[in-house]
């Protein structure tokens, strides 16, 4: 189980990094009343939400484990 949800962890970061970067783009290129680099920052910050919200409950149903650094 700890591998899906590390893919799933990996593929929503990957996202959240694909959003930035739109809206870097959006932020250089388009019109100053344009809405989509507020659009590509929300789903952003919405991605970020359900990755700690996906890490939370993965680690309440003991599906991924802290380890300890000794």
């Amino acid at each position: 189980m700890t591998i899906a949800i590390k893919g799933i962890v990996i593929a929503l970061l990957v996202f959240i990094i694909f959003s930035l970067g739109n809206a870097l783009y959006f932020l250089m290129r388009d019109p100053s009343n344009s809405t989509r680099v507020v659009k590509a920052l929300t789903w952003r910050i919405s991605l970020s939400l359900v990755v700690f919200a996906l890490l939370m409950v993965a680690y309440m149903f003991g599906w991924i484990t802290p380890h300890s650094i000794v």
